[in-house]
């Protein structure tokens, strides 16, 4: 049985004066240590780039043990970089500078036949990520790992030397200008969404100056959170009963999909059943996210309340629509972070006393159905751009693999004094 079905196929179809040749015949597998633990630390990131791990924030790991550190892999400029449990989604890349990597990945010197930024690109292209996928079990930690036998073995495209070099600078070039429009797209997305917050928080500012504030709880029926029942860890379907995740409700909407399946035996608490209109907020979440609201539209299965988000009741002088749009400005998020101080960055909580506490602008019921308009038109307009922007950077990101796979496989010709003809 063969896993080089992905760039086996481009084997017959390279230009005749390439060759095609096994990984290990080309590259050489280092294994030498951080022993005098000196060595700058490096990441490799998900799109290639290896740098000093300071560059990416620490990537939010801690840091590893001394005793770790020695056992680091040292790695040269042009050595490739290649982390084998995250090979499908993009843990390959030869760098540009010296340091040492984690003991979990692998470090090659490549040798004379390889232009280290061809390999770069090469690596990287579709079909040999098609590649890496053939040669997983499945899409968990240990079982996405790429082995090193099938690594060593997989077939490499090999152009006379100049020509990985001039492939190497066309998509040197090729691709950073395709990079270069996804920073403006993703500049323009930022404006977007800077322009929205900003409305946003001005028009808050502005009724609490008119009309100042009440704390939440003297606008409050009833507060209660949901159970905890041990779940299957999938969504559930239109005939059983799925309990809410957390993430179930973020950035002032509610996302009924995310939620876990009740299993079979387990009887659904009914007082805890999701209706629409229901007025929730997360008790529990990241720091960046605990203290969301949002308003359940009427959902299409059948959904618990669970132990990490409160519902709750409002009484007749407060909108839940207006809440939700108070608790995404600034005073309210600010409080939210202040609570979450100190905490797990993996999770925080807020008590009910803290909720309860939140400064609400108390505007008349006519107002805060007219602001409800105002900013949710403003935030549906906000994210007909956003889409059509990621739509742009979808078609960019595609035009980039695409330019590259032609030119690392011979299917576009970029030896002539024009760049790349079909």
């Amino acid at each position: 049985m063969t896993y080089d079905i992905a760039v086996e196929s481009l084997v017959a179809r390279i230009p005749k004066h390439w060759r095609a040749l096994p990984f290990r015949r080309l590259a050489a597998l280092l294994d030498v240590a951080n022993t005098g633990k000196s060595a700058p630390l490096l990441s490799l990131a998900s799109t290639g780039v290896v740098a000093p791990r300071e560059e990416f924030n620490g990537l939010g790991r801690q840091m590893p043990s001394d005793e770790t550190i020695g056992r680091y892999w040292l790695a040269k400029p042009d050595d490739l970089i290649v982390n084998p449990m995250w090979l499908i989604g993009g843990g390959i890349g030869v760098s540009a500078v010296s340091g040492a990597v984690s003991p979990d990945y692998r470090v090659y010197r490549l040798g004379p036949d390889l232009h280290p930024r061809y390999v770069h690109h090469l690596l990287r292209s579709q079909p040999y990520r098609d590649q890496y996928k053939l040669y997983t079990r499945a899409d968990t930690t240990f079982d996405r790992r790429v082995s090193k036998v099938d690594f060593h073995a997989m077939p490499i495209l090999v152009p006379p030397l100049a020509e990985q070099r001039r492939i190497a600078d066309f998509l040197d070039t090729e691709t950073a200008r395709i990079d270069h429009l996804v920073t403006l797209q993703q500049k323009v997305r930022f404006s977007v969404e800077a322009r929205t917050t900003a409305q946003l928080n001005l028009t808050i500012d502005k009724l609490r100056e008119e009309y100042g504030t009440l704390p939440f709880r003297r606008m409050i029926w009833s507060i209660e959170q949901g159970s905890s029942p041990q779940c299957h860890n999938f969504p559930a379907d239109a005939e059983n009963w799925g309990v809410l995740k957390v993430s179930a409700v973020k950035n002032g909407a509610f996302w009924e999909d995310e939620n876990k399946q009740l299993p079979d035996g387990i009887p659904p608490d009914l007082r805890y059943e999701i209706k629409h209109g229901d007025l929730l907020i997360t008790r529990a979440n990241t720091p960046q996210l605990v203290g969301a609201a949002a308003v359940a539209s009427a959902p299409r299965g059948k959904l618990m309340l669970c132990d990490k988000i409160f519902r709750v009741a409002t009484t007749g002088d407060l909108l839940p629509d207006y809440l939700v749009l108070v608790s995404l400005g600034a005073r309210i998020r600010d409080m939210c972070a202040e609570a979450s101080h100190g905490t797990s960055q993996s999770m925080a909580n807020l008590k009910t006393e803290e909720i309860k506490r939140w400064p609400i602008p108390a505007a008349p019921v006519p107002v805060q159905e007219e602001t409800v308009r105002e900013l949710t038109a403003a935030r549906e307009h906000a994210a007909s751009l956003n889409a059509a922007i990621d739509n742009q950077l979808r078609l960019l990101a595609e035009r980039r693999q695409a330019v590259i796979t032609a030119a690392v496989t011979g299917v576009a010709d970029v030896m002539t004094a024009g760049g790349v003809t079909a």
